[in-house]
């Protein structure tokens, strides 16, 4: 059982099937959602873009129908289920432990070849964008220690 997710990337029909997280994301682009910053220009529903803001972050943001299909190509020796190679496409594993929790009996059914599975999909699918640790305004910040000791102090205006 092959899958053919690079066939539908030409249209995108009502119940096509499972799409990949860089299927929704194109198609929401193709919607206007990444070229309004206003929100309210685009025929895009308010939930849209908040499918859109997640997929942003996601390695889908910088997959191509090339790296998928290219991925697609090179991974059919493994015999894949067509959910298996969705998750590998749409998580975009880089280690056998991320890979372990999406192939059914992985253990058995790769043994040692599993690093080689992992290989291909770092060097074929491109990695995800870094993660941006939340930023706290300048001034903002209070803390529960700053907080109580300023709660215990009288402050004087000279």
């Amino acid at each position: 059982m092959h899958v053919k997710i690079s066939q539908r990337f030409s249209s995108l029909e009502a119940n096509a099937g499972a799409l990949t997280n860089f299927e929704v994301l194109e198609f929401l682009r193709s919607k206007g959602a990444e070229s309004d910053s206003t929100r309210v220009l685009a025929k895009v529903a308010p939930s849209e873009y908040k499918v859109y803001d997640y997929l942003a972050q996601t390695p889908a943001c910088k997959q191509t129908r090339e790296n998928i299909s290219e991925f697609l190509e090179r991974c059919k020796k493994y015999d894949l289920a067509k959910a298996e190679m969705l998750n590998i496409i749409n998580v975009r594993p880089s280690s056998a432990v991320e890979i372990y929790p999406i192939i059914e009996e992985c253990e058995n059914r790769f043994g040692d070849a599993i690093e080689e599975l992992v290989e291909l999909v770092e060097n074929v699918l491109p990695p995800p964008p870094p993660t941006q640790p939340e930023t706290i305004a300048e001034g903002k910040e209070e803390t529960a220690i700053t907080k109580q000791s300023n709660e215990g102090m009288d402050v004087v205006n000279e």
